[in-house]
């Protein structure tokens, strides 16, 4: 059983790799940070290339120089306009730019100028990609800079070139004086500016492992010569650009050389440097020992472990620990400056006050444990009478009480409608506020459909279109009256609802059905588990509706579009997750224990066809135990509604995980909580979405590995790892949302079909989803013009 069970989650989930995002400071794409003035430009960007990093140097200069608050600064004796920590490229682009536009400026560098590239290994190859991306800087990579020499050489030509004269000295954070930003040098001169930017690339500690022997003298974190090792039996531990790079070229000089790795495969580097390893692997010059880590350092021998956690020795003269640097964390934390996965005791406290708000809201909206303190008199608003009371007053003000105004009146009445008002409301603007944000024809698109879905088949329809169409005599008889009887029987007496004798708590007709039209079976379970008040029985209408969405109507959307079909251009859940959830994508965990979590919504799903079937049988035996217990396990109460039943689907499932964490979770862990873990019939779409045609296909030569792709995933899947290989990305989880096309600085993505015979790309998408993309094809038109 256990090991059916493993199969099936190894199938399911399990086999996806589950790389995680480095913690990073949370950075804007013009630069801009939480820290007023404060910017963040070069590697910290998460885009570790050259060209991008001049390019965001220079850029974030327009950006501040071009701000209307800085073009309103009073000068200052000894406050310069900008001050630009960092003398690495982004550094000096940065500063050629102040320069350019006559801002005054200081150029801080701790060491040397271009520290990073002089450090870099003797004639490391330099890519210089993407090639036709021509930098929108003064500094530039032109001519033959194809080696770490030649590079270094020509960008001290340029800022030479350019009178740049750095101040050398050691910077330990950025705060706010007054009206200014200091940049604190300790026992220096602090140099204050309107504004700063940071470029200090990954200048944190190198990573060390917590392993015997690991700090001797034959442990190396960089290298200098690839020449030193020639003849030396070396490993190198590491699973990035650096660690395949120093493999490849000291085993290209002589070197024995063992490149370990824990992972099962190298996700990590350029596509170029893993076909080279893997080159130099079958032709015998290079030892792959993938899955494996270092366990011990000993004087001429290293201990690695594989995946049994089985022992291997092998004589060793040196290690190469290439595990890169931390980013400067520290340094950032003591600058105010947010970081990707970290919370400050105000942020604490925020996530806190919005969970207390969502137990308080959906236990209002579901007459919860609390209704006996909903209805104190300290909270008159909250009540039912003082509901009825303001839908009274409105109605005393309309002539027409079965008039348009006079049904929004009544729906006034209920509680629902607030929250439905509540939720469309927020959808719309977080909505209107993404599409400022992203501006892209594919976001546009979704984003104004999933409101519009969620305005009128999920609020306007049954809050006031189908009631006035009820007051207005459609439903009265004739065909009208029985498809309103299936679809939304009454709850009172036949003859009552012919006369017009309505109740005063709301509307006559349960209305509320029609959310199953858009919220299929098991998202939704109320219209398929009801039962129909005027028969007792099932609703058979609801039922055939309910099985063609969930087994025809999605299946097919899936098999052709993927899972994100639904999830992210109809559901409601997505709706809100895709509007008020954007900015906090990046909040998602990643990592292969959090994938395991994903099997909880086929645990739910299971308990969905267990519910579906003890329906089943209370229909078949009403005054059996399941025919009396039912009630109690659904909807949480007991036969005189006076019970609440804290174990019941309505307040476990509907109530806890889909509305209190999933909503109160969205500021802390992403708005795509409940959508990746809980939801039964996301779960249910996971499977369908294993015999899916779609992908996201990447062109694996444009890939540079920076993991921007997969630190935006709010479904926590690995995406760089199937981008830099060239690989369709197949995970089921994918919700279409367009973040990490989107977020692609080379245009790597796109969304498409494969054929699932010749594996071959059959369909891309034409509606425009990556702006990189988007620029690319106006400037072949402009060309072609």
């Amino acid at each position: 059983m256990l090991q059916s069970i493993a199969r099936y989650t190894h199938w399911l989930h399990g086999r996806w790799p589950a790389g995680k995002p480095e913690k990073m400071p949370l950075v804007n794409p013009d630069g801009t940070t939480n820290v007023a003035g404060l910017y963040v430009v070069g590697d910290l960007t998460g885009v570790p290339l050259l060209k991008f990093s001049s390019d965001t140097g220079a850029k974030a200069v327009r950006h501040l120089a071009n701000a209307a608050a800085f073009a309103q600064r009073k000068a200052a004796d000894g406050v310069v306009d900008v001050a630009i920590v960092g003398g690495g490229v982004s550094g000096y682009a940065a500063a050629l730019e102040a320069k350019k536009l006559g801002l005054s400026f200081a150029l801080i560098e701790a060491s040397e100028p271009f520290s990073t590239i002089a450090n870099f290994p003797k004639a490391k190859p330099i890519y210089t990609y993407p090639s036709e991306l021509t930098p929108d800087s003064e500094l530039r990579f032109e001519g033959d800079v194809s080696v770490k020499e030649r590079l270094l050489a020509d960008l001290q030509r340029q800022a030479q070139a350019g009178g740049i004269e750095p101040l050398i000295a050691e910077v330990s954070h950025v705060q706010r004086t007054g009206p200014w930003l200091e940049a604190v040098i300790p026992d220096g001169e602090r140099v204050r500016a309107h504004r700063v930017i940071v470029a200090i690339g990954r200048a944190g500690k190198y990573r060390q492992l917590d392993v015997p022997g690991f700090q001797s003298d034959k442990v190396a974190n960089r290298l200098h010569d690839p020449a030193g090792y020639a003849g030396k039996r070396l490993l190198v531990v590491g699973g990035g650009d650096s660690a395949v790079e120093a493999a490849i070229a000291t085993a290209e000089a002589g070197a024995e050389v063992t490149l370990s790795y824990r992972g099962d495969a190298l996700h990590r580097p350029k596509a170029a440097n893993v076909e080279q390893i893997q080159a130099l692997h079958e032709a015998g010059k290079l030892r792959l020992a993938l899955g494996t880590e270092l366990a011990a350092v000993e004087p001429d021998q290293v201990q690695l472990t594989d995946r049994s956690g089985a022992r291997h020795a092998h004589a060793n003269d040196f290690v190469l620990a290439m595990l890169g640097r931390e980013a400067p964390l520290d340094f950032f934390r003591r600058s105010g400056v947010a970081i990707s996965g970290e919370s400050t005791p105000l942020g604490w406290m925020a996530f806190g006050a919005l969970l207390l708000f969502c137990i308080a809201l959906y236990d209002w909206k579901g007459y919860g444990f609390l209704e006996s303190v909903w209805r104190q008199a300290p909270w008159p608003y909250l009540t039912d009478q003082w509901l009825a009371d303001l839908s009274g007053w409105w109605a005393d003000q309309i002539v027409d009480r079965s008039g348009f105004l006079g049904v929004i009146a009544t729906s006034m009445k209920g509680r629902s409608f607030y929250y439905t008002l509540l939720y469309t409301s927020l959808v719309g603007y977080f909505g209107w506020r993404r599409v400022q944000r992203r501006k892209t024809p594919y976001v546009t698109r979704q984003t104004w459909t999933l409101f519009l879905i969620q305005a009128f088949p999920l609020f306007l329809l049954p809050e006031l279109f189908l009631p006035w169409m009820g007051y207005q005599g459609w439903f009265d008889a004739g065909a009208g009256r029985v498809i309103a009887d299936q679809l939304f029987p009454s709850y009172i007496s036949l003859e009552d609802l012919a006369a017009h004798h309505w109740p005063e708590w709301g509307h006559p007709r349960a209305y509320w059905h029609a959310y199953g039209f858009i919220l299929a079976w098991p998202l939704s379970v109320w219209n398929a588990f009801s039962t129909h008040p005027m028969t007792g029985g099932p609703m058979v209408t609801w039922l055939v509706i309910s099985f063609v969405q969930t087994f025809v109507l999605i299946p097919w959307m899936v098999l052709r579009w993927g899972k994100g079909a639904y999830c992210g251009w109809i559901c409601s859940c997505g709706a809100l997750a895709e509007t008020m959830g954007d900015t906090q994508r990046h909040k998602m965990p990643h990592g292969s224990g959090w994938n395991r979590l994903n099997m909880l919504g086929q645990v739910l799903l299971a308990l969905a066809f267990v519910m579906l079937a003890m329906r089943i049988g209370a229909w078949i035996a009403p005054e059996s135990w399941m025919g009396q217990q039912f009630t109690w396990w659904l909807e949480g109460k007991n036969g005189a509604g006076t019970t609440v039943n804290p174990a019941s689907w309505k307040w476990i499932v509907d109530i806890l995980l889909g509305g209190i964490l999933g909503v109160g979770l969205y500021f802390k862990f992403s708005g795509r909580m409940w959508c990746r873990f809980a939801c039964p019939l996301a779960a249910l779409m996971h499977i369908y979405a294993r015999f899916s045609r779609f992908r996201i296909f990447a062109e694996k030569d444009k890939c540079i590995s920076c993991n921007a792709c997969t630190s935006v995933c709010h479904q926590g899947i690995d995406v760089m790892a199937f981008a830099n290989k060239g690989l369709p990305m197949e995970d089921p989880q994918c919700v279409r949302c367009s973040a990490c096309v989107q977020t692609c600085p080379t245009g790597v993505l796109r969304f498409g079909q494969i054929d699932p015979v010749t594996r071959e790309v059959k369909v891309l998408d034409s509606l425009p989803a990556s702006p990189v993309q988007m620029a690319e094809r106006a400037g072949d038109g402009a060309r072609a013009s």
